[in-house]
């Protein structure tokens, strides 16, 4: 569910940092978790009382989500129609375009233009599950997530595997004890990630949802690594709406737009999954005829030729 994705750039720290942040809620009835400094990870008699309530928490966020007709799972053909201007423009503004930047050390919120970012090697996929999360959990989503994958890689024709040991792309699901202790982890998984960015990482605030953080080869656009953060807490849905946003945002999909729709790039929290919208715009990302590093002036046009294939009017 994208709406909780707001995506932060980290250009200058030779990082993007992508969070989900959540939707309108009832009036919180938990404090946000304190910052803890990070501790060697330890496997508790079953969940604290911390995690506990974010579970019932996430839980009425989604029900009121639901009831006020956001998440939908279906793909928005019916009454969203969209042309191949309008997909034109929403790639653009999505793959070309950050919409924080930093200043002075902190984030801001503010458009900037940026380049067309991807992968040009095979992703080696490394789904890792916190030592407390219900064994239920893991089963489930461990297929959900090679299921998806394996979705991903047809649509953009990148060669995305499953491994065990090593990899380029750690996906983590954590519960809050997990990722409090997961400091060490997601640097030795990042080795160049700046003190700031792993404390926000690991003392995630409760409205972030989930988040990805991509690094980069030494030409600042072509993705070396990324590693996606995924709260165990989420209801089913909610977890499967972080899966399909930050795998996709995590392969070059940085921005997001108001305009984009059916899409899970956009803050309204329409859409919690992938939609036919969002397979085009990873489809135009990973056509040879694009280059990574691109600017806009240079990509457009040649991405108003690929949208005008794969549409060619409203659909």
């Amino acid at each position: 569910m994208n709406g909780w994705g707001r995506r932060i750039s980290m250009a200058a720290a030779g990082l993007i940092l992508a969070a989900c942040v959540d939707l309108p809620s009832p009036p919180p009835t938990i404090a946000p978790p304190a910052p803890v400094t990070p501790s060697p990870a330890a496997e508790l008699d079953g969940p604290s009382q911390q995690s506990q309530l974010l579970s019932l928490y996430y839980q009425r966020l989604e029900r009121n989500a639901l009831a006020q007709g956001l998440m939908r799972t279906d793909d928005g053909h019916v009454d969203a129609p969209f042309t191949d201007t309008q997909l034109t423009a929403n790639f653009i503004r999505i793959a070309l375009f950050d919409e924080y930047t930093t200043s002075g050390g902190s984030l801001r919120a503010r458009a900037t233009s940026s380049v067309l970012r991807r992968w040009d090697q095979p992703i080696q996929m490394n789904v890792q599950f916190g030592a407390n999360v219900p064994s239920d959990i893991i089963s489930t989503d461990r297929r959900y997530i090679s299921s998806f994958a394996s979705r991903l890689a047809s649509i953009t024709g990148l060669r995305i595997n499953q491994v065990s040991n090593g990899g380029n792309f750690h996906v983590l699901i954590l519960n809050e004890d997990d990722r409090l202790a997961a400091g060490p982890l997601i640097r030795s998984m990042i080795p160049s990630i700046d003190d700031s960015s792993l404390r926000y990482a690991v003392n995630l605030p409760r409205d972030q949802l989930c988040v990805v953080i991509g690094t980069f080869k030494p030409d600042g656009h072509t993705y070396q690594s990324a590693v996606a953060i995924i709260r165990a807490e989420h209801p089913e849905l909610m977890r499967q709406s972080c899966y399909h946003e930050e795998l996709s945002q995590g392969l070059g999909l940085a921005n997001d737009s108001p305009r984009a729709r059916p899409s899970i790039f956009n803050d309204d929290d329409e859409f919690a999954l992938l939609t036919h919208h969002d397979e085009l715009l990873l489809k135009i990302l990973y056509d040879p005829r694009l280059s990574t590093g691109m600017t806009e002036a240079e990509a457009t046009p040649i991405v108003r030729q690929i949208a005008a294939e794969l549409v060619g009017g409203p659909v």
